[in-house]
């Protein structure tokens, strides 16, 4: 059965009653949007950043009730025109929402990420671009890791730099276990990915099985010993309490590369590894740092 929407049009005041009544009415989804949109009379609507906005809606807004059948939306209809709050407020009407493929429409926000020009993120449905040498196939899950946030994008570009060719390397964090299969797209002798989410660990396992790299993926435990690449892209405030335990890991010679840091917070994660190892700025990206050590 087709989805169905009630809009309506309401003054500023009566917007969040509106908005509480539908959602106590089973609605699946409120939008509100200005009536005035497109037109001379349309005005922002905006705070701060991380602060609501200073009013619930426009002069004149736009509802938008999302619910699963038409004669839901229609009682919603009728029952919320009997309400004090409505005053003001009126029916535009009911109407279908037309099918969609959502599927497709979700794949198609994400194209090809470019790590380097000859190494890319491609999604399982893209075709790779004509000039990708090294690929790695990932679609978008519930674990973090897709390649477009500048922390991973940072780390990848360092692994495409730092090939770590039968190297030993360990991926803290895993998310995706986009890293891991990074490093063992470029040669990566024995990788193991390490997370504290057992979903973490499954999307690793079946993201390098799709990719065809073998790795070991479990939780924290099962990184044992000391390895020529440490990775970590987590955020800074664990990483900090992590640092006696990800340096213990680091080989003679080996290399740690840490991400999930802002600009602002380099000085207290040098310092948080001062006692072990020396950590500088290799790379910056959108207020992001990637830093870096190695032990001699």
């Amino acid at each position: 059965m087709a989805l169905h929407e009630l809009v309506m049009l309401a003054p500023e005041p009566a917007v969040e009653p509106l908005g509480e009544a539908l959602e106590a009415l089973d609605a699946l989804s409120v939008s509100v949007e200005d009536a005035d949109a497109m037109t001379p009379a349309e005005s922002a609507l905006f705070g701060e950043p991380g602060m609501p906005p200073p009013r619930e809606g426009w002069q004149r807004s736009r509802v938008v009730a999302l619910f699963a059948e038409e004669a839901a939306a229609r009682e919603a209809a009728v029952l919320l025109a009997a309400q004090d709050f409505f005053q003001g407020c009126s029916v535009l009407g009911v109407q279908p929402v037309a099918d969609q493929d959502w599927v497709r429409l979700t794949q198609a926000q994400f194209e090809p990420v470019e790590i380097t020009p000859t190494f890319w993120i491609v999604p399982s449905w893209h075709e790779p671009p004509a000039q990708a040498r090294e690929i790695i196939r990932l679609d978008p899950g519930l674990a973090f890791g897709t390649g477009t946030h500048p922390t991973t994008h940072m780390c990848l570009r360092w692994i495409a730099a730092h090939p770590p060719r039968g190297r030993r390397v360990l991926d803290y964090g895993c998310g995706s276990g986009i890293l891991a299969i990074g490093a063992g797209r470029f040669g990566a002798g024995e990788t193991v990915a390490v997370d504290i989410d057992p979903a973490a660990v499954e999307a690793t396992r079946l993201n390098a099985a799709a990719n065809g790299v073998g790795l070991r993926a479990g939780l924290p435990d099962v990184a044992e010993g000391e390895f020529d690449l440490v990775l970590a892209n987590i955020l800074a405030t664990p990483l900090k309490v992590l640092a006696p335990l990800l340096c213990r890991h680091v080989a003679a010679g080996g290399h740690l590369v840490l991400a999930g840091i802002l600009a602002r917070q380099a000085d207290e994660l040098r310092q948080a590894y001062g006692p072990w190892l020396p950590l500088t700025v290799h790379d910056e990206q959108d207020g992001w740092v990637l830093m870096t050590a190695q032990r001699p």
